[in-house]
């Protein structure tokens, strides 16, 4: 089971292309999000509540995995607590593929970035310092390196968390009380 969600993921994520970037990952597209609802929000359940856990064993698993934990609820759950449920999860997941089996160096940089967007999400600086880090080591790939592209956005995740300590934009979906500053930090788009 666990084999034909991450060929399936890849595929569609890819779009058979391992290389590939894609626009809709990053912006908001309810298209996009029905389709990856319809096709892999089970899996995407499934994971966060443990399963396809044998996917972590390769780098391409590693990477559906992340995308199960880490970016899909993002997109399948907007605007609720459910689109950061799992994130500690991905990170575990994340931290083992990066730092331990070291699965991110046997990827094109396009896969790679979906084992460092774990970190990227965290609310926590060493995280951030991590994200930042593996990013920079994308410097050599013109649309890493590319202004407003991965590293940048790196580098203005871990600016917001210098600052803030935490993502304000996530206050009122998490049902945190937000100070003025981050209010007006939110208002003014929250440099992203």
């Amino acid at each position: 089971m666990s084999d034909s969600v991450r060929a399936g993921l890849l595929e569609f994520w890819f779009g058979g292309e391992p290389d590939l970037y894609r626009e809709a990952w990053f912006r908001k597209d309810p298209a996009f999000d029905a389709v990856l609802r319809e096709r892999f929000g089970a899996a995407a359940a499934e994971a966060a509540r443990g399963g396809h856990a044998d996917l972590a064993e390769t780098p391409e698993g590693a990477v559906a995995l992340c995308l199960l934990l880490d970016q899909l609820p993002r997109n399948l759950n907007r605007g609720s607590p459910l689109a950061f449920a799992a994130d500690a999860r991905a990170r575990e997941v994340a931290r083992e593929a990066v730092l331990r089996r070291r699965h991110d160096l046997r990827l094109p940089a396009m896969q790679r970035i979906f084992l460092y967007l774990p970190f990227e999400h965290s609310e926590a600086m060493a995280d951030q310092d991590l994200s930042v880090a593996l990013f920079e080591g994308l410097r050599d790939d013109s649309r890493a390196a590319a202004p407003g592209g991965v590293i940048d956005y790196a580098w203005r995740h871990r600016a917001v968390i210098a600052r803030f300590g935490r993502f304000p934009h996530r206050n009122a979906v998490l049902g945190r009380a937000s100070g003025a500053e981050e209010e007006a930090f939110v208002a003014s788009g929250g440099g992203f």
